[in-house]
């Protein structure tokens, strides 16, 4: 008997027939006796559909009642779901992440988890009831609702793990596992049965959105098991190990791309201490994610720094810059949002020198500018045109030899 976290995506949930699909397949594990608790995301386009309703009563609504809006998607999920175990007589009972006690940060849409309360749900267990959680929202100690954003609902599901202890935490969504690339873009991407924490965080949090970087984040930290798989077909999914569990044939894992972003430029920055840590400081109690930052040569004291950030922070973040620039005298300030980020990832990088140079030399086949370029051990970015992503990836994919991966690990996610 085990103790298992399920998280189901808004496409597992986006109507009755799969909801009650979901629910012959927690009765499954429910029957082996393993104690289960389960994480529901708002069913299919809910919380888009919410976000443009919102937008048409008020163009600049509150964060604090946007998030009065947006957690109930999966308050109306997790009901769904209790009722559909309930008709299949599975003892069930159903919470929202303020009564189930998850306590996050004041931070409203960006709210990030800082304690989970188990005692109500480890009543319930004790109960042999299936738990489900409505993912992508807490509350304060104030007892305000707060959201965690986007994808918040797989930091749910892991954080949930980490605080019970679980045996497993497994993602359930609508692709098989984790690809060499996106499927959708490229054809010949091939499904990974193995990846390291390392590697998934770098492809999360370049874009991959088979997990939110956050959720990885935990499990890496917390050493939580799991497992990436498809809600829709049973089939072996992608399991998510410590490095020196496997073993590799291929020093690039995979691909990930990421359209939502935008770059500002400012033109001759002052060369003055201070300069820049005022200009991200102030972008930063915004709640703006700042990601690439380049700093051209000095010249007759001065500088240019280029950044990009989310497409979506653009409007608030050139309020931010605009303000600063005047402050600290820039001549200029330029902006982008037809760009994309372009990335491969890969743990054998740190051995193998020449795979920066390679990707340079593949895009550069393709004719493809560079217009700025970010590395760490175990990846490279680059900022390119949105109209070159798909080119890109499938010429990167190719050239790499994605195509042709195999990774091998003690660990295995089993249908």
């Amino acid at each position: 008997m085990a103790l298992i976290v399920q998280k189901y995506g808004g496409s597992s949930v986006a109507n009755v027939e799969r909801i009650k699909n979901v629910a012959l397949n927690i009765s499954k594990a429910y029957s082996k006796g393993n104690k289960l608790v389960i994480v529901v995301s708002a069913a299919g386009d809910t919380t888009d559909e919410l976000i443009s309703l919102s937008k048409k009563v008020n163009p600049k609504p509150s964060n604090r009642e946007m998030d009065m809006l947006l957690a109930t998607g999966e308050q109306v999920s997790i009901a769904l779901l209790a009722m559909a175990l309930e008709a299949i007589e599975i003892p069930v009972i159903s919470f929202t992440g303020l009564q189930v006690g998850i306590i996050t940060d004041n931070v409203h849409t960006k709210a990030r988890i800082k304690e989970i309360k188990t005692n109500r749900m480890e009543e319930e267990l004790e109960k042999n009831k299936v738990i489900i959680v409505a993912g992508f929202q807490g509350k304060t100690n104030e007892d305000e609702i707060t959201t965690l954003g986007r994808g918040g609902s797989d930091t749910t599901a892991v954080a949930l793990a980490a605080a019970l202890k679980a045996d497993l935490c497994e993602i359930y969504t609508d692709v098989e596992g984790v690809f060499t690339a996106d499927p959708r873009l490229v054809k010949t991407a091939s499904k990974l049965n193995a990846i390291s924490y390392d590697e998934m965080l770098e492809l999360a949090s370049l874009g991959a959105k088979v997990l939110h970087p956050r959720s990885v984040e935990l499990a890496k930290l917390y050493k939580v098991p799991l497992c990436v798989r498809s809600s829709f077909v049973n089939k072996e999914g992608t399991i998510v190990v410590e490095n020196e569990l496997m073993e590799k044939e291929l020093v690039v894992t995979g691909l990930a791309h990421d359209l939502n972003v935008a770059k500002i430029g400012l033109f001759d920055v002052p060369d003055q201490p201070g300069v820049a840590s005022n200009l991200f400081n102030a972008l930063a109690r915004a709640n703006i994610n700042v990601d690439m930052i380049v700093q051209s040569a000095m010249r007759n004291n001065i500088n240019d720094i280029a950044f990009t950030i989310p497409k979506d922070d653009l409007d608030k973040a050139l309020e931010i810059v605009k303000k600063a620039g005047q402050e600290i005298g820039t001549s200029d300030i330029v902006f982008a949002d037809d760009v994309a980020k372009v990335s491969i990832v890969g743990a054998g990088m740190i051995s193998s020198p020449g795979v920066a140079a390679k990707m340079f030399a593949i895009l550069a086949q393709q004719k493809i500018n560079l217009e700025m370029i970010s590395t760490s051990e175990i990846k490279v970015s680059c900022i390119i045109k949105i109209t070159d992503v798909n080119n890109a990836l499938n010429a990167l994919h190719d050239g790499f030899e994605l195509d042709k991966i195999i990774v091998k690990s003690d660990d295995q996610c089993l249908a």
